[in-house]
């Protein structure tokens, strides 16, 4: 921030601040100093260094609160103008606010009869001792409040407003406004403006449109004040290009809870300098004010000892009260000793990032000074490494998970979290919606991806190009984070949604991998992959069940998909994830525009939620001591039956001494019936006190026929 000496010295007592002492006591409380240029005058003009989070000291009385709380000097705060004027604003304009969320407080106040006309010469040198140009009395100081208080404004020629009132909404769908900075903006339906009856006359938190400036006809101004969102105002500006003091400042934030003592001061300074009268002076009658309601301001704890423990030094409460109250902070203290708390109401201007405790012990050290810290020639740490059990067992897990995968051919990957707009938004789960990143490194790639199936298939590609042909395929696998947020229509709240996902492919082999039986082999194939993977993590006895279902987002419309989910226990029915066959090759479809040379399988699944499973539950059993009876059933169903719902079938008509039922075979032919197939499936019975004999099991067997005759409409196959 360029900042004035001379001016510095107008809001301190007494204001003999020189150059030099200016930057020793700015550089030693974390306000480097980046430049120095000595003025006309024994003025001296300073390039401060702020970070982002000190948006209040981007005028000169912030910056001479800090050298004020550091210096003993007094700082000189314009005190909030009395008195009436004749009238009521609200007979003569008024203002709507459609937008609280974006404009949180918006206040106007009108100013009758101006003259506008060139400024007087304190206030020319003023803005000219930071770098800017005077134009004319009401704009000029309109800039001089900004860089003065730190409140952005802007004026508006009443006469010129189309209904005389001030409306703030979003933005008509291709309406455009003549900027203050010479450029026609075109603007879009998620930006803010302030407008007339008939159009847009100022972007919101940034500039201010020409037809309704303040000119050399202008006799009544209508002063507007008022906070905005930061994103919306860096999201707007960033897409325009426009680049203001006004926009840098709401960028880090405004506090709404001063804006009408600053409106105040603003409207006040105008008639000091264009004469005129403030239309009901500075009572209820002078001031429109809309928006969402005032938050009560901030009270943070301090325990002092905390304090001393943190620094590492000793600080009395009382200096603690002094350095806190010097920059605003109104302290109440409770108790004493080691147990001294302070009660500290943080004022508006720091209201936005004096949050916590350790917020307040970084004020202490940095107005007590750096230089008093006692540093020791050696630090003692002490290493804790009673991490949390969830970490050992999340870090176990996923080795479990890597090491299954591999162990089944299974390379991993590691890719970009970056991919193209179509790649996102393809692959994006329904009710969200993608995000872009500002990312100039990836011109072409910035949006965070919704899947890691996009990231699989450009490996997959680029192995294709690289005419790698392993045996059995290739097999693929990741373990990374996937971004969304939850799709609120036009507010744009950024309830941003990120998990882990593992992602895995795998391609389908055979001589000819087209053909409908080769492909159902390899969704077979990627079945047993996951089940081995899940079994992996939580135990033999978690069941595993693939149902079909409608693709889960819009990438795979058009192919064979299924959802993976727990079958049995306290989680029956709980979604893991899904997997999916890509092998259509029509124009639009994803096989095409990945440019992949044969079908693959893929499915996906929330980490997360695998983890859960662990750690896997298993034990030993003593072999059994005496033999057990086999029978097999083969059995026609629909096609879309999956075997999780003839399993479950089974289970359900619960046989006396069952001891576990698996899948044989499937077999289809014309005999069988269009969309019909033929599954085989074994059940194993066994009596841990006796040989079974086989009429002993026979009216088990068709308990369990006339149960899947039931649920899946299953009939016998002779």
């Amino acid at each position: 921030m360029l900042t004035s000496l001379a001016w510095l010295n107008r809001c301190l007592e007494p204001g003999n601040l020189s150059a030099e002492e200016a930057v020793r006591l700015l550089e030693a409380h974390s306000f480097p100093i980046e430049g120095i240029e000595s003025l006309a005058g024994g003025d001296a003009r300073l390039d401060v260094e702020l970070t982002s989070n000190r948006g209040d000291c981007l005028c000169h009385l912030g910056l001479a609160r800090e050298i004020a709380a550091v210096s003993g000097r007094k700082l000189i705060t314009p005190a909030m103008p009395s008195g009436g004027g004749a009238g009521c604003i609200a007979d003569h304009t008024s203002v709507d606010n459609t937008v609280p969320e974006r404009c949180p407080r918006f206040t106007a106040r009108l100013i009758r009869g101006v003259k506008v006309g060139p400024s007087p010469k304190w206030l020319v040198e003023a803005l000219e001792s930071v770098g800017q140009r005077s134009i004319n009395n009401i704009v000029d100081m309109s800039n001089f409040i900004l860089l003065s208080i730190g409140h952005p404004n802007h004026a508006f020629d009443l006469n010129t407003l189309a209904g005389r009132k001030l409306i703030v909404r979003h933005a008509h769908k291709g309406e455009k406004m003549p900027g203050l900075d010479g450029v026609t903006h075109a603007l879009v339906e998620s930006d803010v403006v302030v407008a007339d009856a008939e159009r847009a006359q100022s972007i919101a938190g940034i500039v201010g449109g020409v037809p309704t400036s303040v000119t050399e006809r202008t006799t009544d101004v209508l002063l507007e004040m008022a906070t905005w969102n930061p994103i919306m105002v860096r999201r707007t500006a960033r897409r325009l290009g426009i680049t203001t003091d006004a926009a840098y400042r709401f960028t880090r934030t405004v506090d709404a809870r001063d804006l009408e003592w600053a409106s105040a001061i603003c409207a006040q300074m105008m008639v000091d300098v264009a004469g005129g009268e403030i239309v009901g002076g500075f009572g209820t009658a002078g001031l429109l004010s809309v928006g969402a309601g005032y938050d009560p301001l901030p009270v943070v704890e301090l325990r002092a000892a905390r304090c001393e423990h943190i620094l590492g030094i000793a600080v009395e409460p009382n200096r603690m009260v002094e350095l806190l109250e010097a920059i605003g902070i109104e302290v109440r203290v409770d108790g004493t000793g080691a147990n001294t708390v302070l009660n500290c109401t943080i004022p508006p201007h720091r209201a936005h990032e004096l949050l916590r405790e350790i917020d307040l012990i970084e004020e202490i050290v940095r107005l007590h000074g750096f230089d008093n810290l006692t540093v020791a020639p050696t630090v003692e740490v002490n290493l804790d490494l009673a991490h949390p059990e969830s970490w050992a067992k999340r870090e176990k897990a996923m080795a479990l998970i890597g090491r299954t995968l591999a162990g089944l051919g299974f390379y991993e990957t590691a890719t970009f979290s970056f991919v193209r707009e179509t790649e996102a938004m393809q692959f994006l789960p329904e009710g969200m919606r993608y995000l872009k990143v500002d990312e100039d490194r990836r011109p072409g790639a910035p949006y965070l991806r919704t899947s890691l199936i996009p990231s699989l298939l450009g490996v997959r590609k680029a192995n294709q190009d690289a005419r790698v042909n392993p045996p059995g395929g290739v097999r693929l696998f990741e373990t990374a984070a996937v971004f969304a947020e939850r799709d609120d229509g036009t507010l744009h709240q950024r309830n941003t949604l990120e998990h882990r996902s593992l992602g895995v492919l795998m391609d389908v082999m055979g001589a000819k991998p087209e053909r409908a039986d080769t492909q159902q082999e390899a969704l077979r194939t990627m079945r047993g992959v996951m089940e081995r993977t899940i079994r992996a993590v939580g135990g033999p006895d978690v069941q595993v069940n693939l149902r079909t279902a409608d693709a889960p987002v819009a990438a795979l419309r058009g192919e064979i998909a299924a959802k993976i989910e727990l079958l049995g226990g306290p989680r029956d029915g709980a979604a893991l994830g899904w997997v999916a066959l890509i092998a259509n090759t029509s124009k639009t479809a994803l096989r095409t525009t990945c440019e992949l040379d044969c079908p693959v399988v893929v499915a996906e699944l929330d980490l997360a939620a695998l983890i859960a499973l662990y750690p896997p539950s298993a034990g030993a059993l003593e072999l059994p001591e005496f033999p057990g009876i086999e029978r097999d059933l083969s059995v026609v169903v629909d096609e879309r039956v999956p075997w999780g719902d003839i399993e479950s079938a089974v289970r359900d008509a619960n046989p006396a001494m069952l001891e576990n039922v698996r899948f044989v075979g499937a077999f289809r032919s014309a005999q069988l019936g269009d969309g019909c197939k033929s599954v085989t499936l074994r059940l194993a019975f066994r009596d841990p006190a006796r040989t079974l004999r086989h009429e002993e099991v026979d009216p088990q067997v068709e308990a369990v026929l006339e149960s899947l005759r039931r649920r899946v409409s299953a009939e016998l196959r002779v």
